[in-house]
């Protein structure tokens, strides 16, 4: 009883604290994952004849610079269409105004309710003025925490190679230390190794959306692909989401049921083609969550983060897996959270 009390009482204590650290935790959780993606992929580039040459602290210095380069353009990306987005929010009503009232008068409904009714209702009792503020203060917090996972990745990557040398210290026996540091190198190349094939995984799916949409003439391509791939880090929902976007907008856009039907089937398609044929020949057996924890994961991590915990959710979860299939004592819990018990 008494355990069940302490443990009952841990749980909620650490949930409290993570929910609370939110705006420390998360660009430090979001850093680490990224230091695994981006170590990980310094090691590939060994393969590569040219810069395999390099050494290793170049490879990561390297990788960094264009990690960072990246964030810098992603910054970028979200800011330049959301002023677009703002601009051709009157032709996107017209379209839609068009589009509603053509397909009333084929049902035969055009005069109750009328359009200019609907309208008078719902949007022009929305006070969009409202949301500039918030939506600012967004923006803003998204570019601090953007620059934060820089700079703590920075960090981490240049500690990493004294890292070794401190862990025997610690242990305070070389032959202890040097059992620990291989456990860690273990555990550190199977969640490296699962984060970067999932992130290649993504940048595909964002890819082949991106010549989809940019082959149907589908407005800010490049921004719903980098959309579509962000999500794809959140299993079952974040397809649909990712999808669901470029939907609406090829329905403002063009004003046609037809062309938005076209848009949804040829995204999906991609989505099912990523999902069932190209990741699990890629991944193997570093992904192997059960379902039941990838959904109990989701809830718990989007409940106390929000979208931001719901893109971590699915590499946090998977890693600890990972961490715990390592340990030896703690391999019986991985197996129980794993999809088939092969961790």
């Amino acid at each position: 009883m008494r355990n069940a009390t302490y443990g009952t009482a841990l749980t909620l204590m650490i949930g409290w604290i993570l929910w609370i650290g939110k705006p420390v935790l998360l660009p430090i959780l979001a850093a680490v994952i990224s230091v695994y993606v981006l170590l990980t992929a310094a090691t590939s580039m060994q393969k590569v004849p040219v810069l395999g040459s390099l050494p290793d602290w170049a490879r990561r210095a390297l990788i960094l610079a264009l990690f960072t380069f990246v964030v810098i353009l992603l910054f970028l990306l979200v800011i330049n269409n959301l002023a677009q987005v703002a601009a051709a929010l009157p032709r996107y009503q017209s379209n839609l105004e068009l589009l509603i009232t053509r397909n009333a008068s084929i049902l035969g409904i055009e005069d109750e309710p009328t359009w200019e009714n609907v309208r008078r209702e719902t949007l022009d009792q929305v006070n969009f003025r409202s949301w500039v503020a918030p939506a600012l203060l967004s923006l803003r917090g998204f570019g601090a925490t953007l620059f934060l996972v820089v700079l703590y990745a920075s960090f981490l990557i240049a500690e990493r190679g004294a890292m070794a040398r401190k862990v025997v210290m610690a242990m305070g026996d070389e032959e202890a230390g040097a059992r620990a540091i291989s456990l860690v190198s273990r555990i550190n190349e199977r969640i490296g190794q699962y984060l970067f094939v999932k992130t290649v995984v993504n940048v595909i799916l964002g890819g082949i959306s991106f010549a989809i949409m940019l082959l149907l003439g589908i407005e800010f391509a490049l921004f719903w692909a980098v959309l579509i791939a962000f999500l794809n880090y959140i299993p079952y929902i974040g397809s649909l989401v990712g999808v669901l976007f470029p939907v609406l907008l090829s329905l403002a856009q063009f004003g046609s049921l037809g062309m938005a039907t076209v848009v949804l089937v040829s995204l999906t398609t991609a989505q099912v083609f990523v999902a069932a044929y190209l990741e699990p020949r890629m991944m193997g057996r570093a992904f192997n969550l059960s379902p039941f924890v990838v959904l109990l994961a989701l809830a718990f991590w989007s409940t106390l983060w929000g979208l931001a915990g719901a893109l971590l959710a699915v590499p946090l979860t998977a890693s600890l897996v990972l961490l715990l299939a390592e340990i030896q004592t703690m391999r019986p819990i991985a197996v129980l959270l794993s999809a088939n018990g092969n961790v």
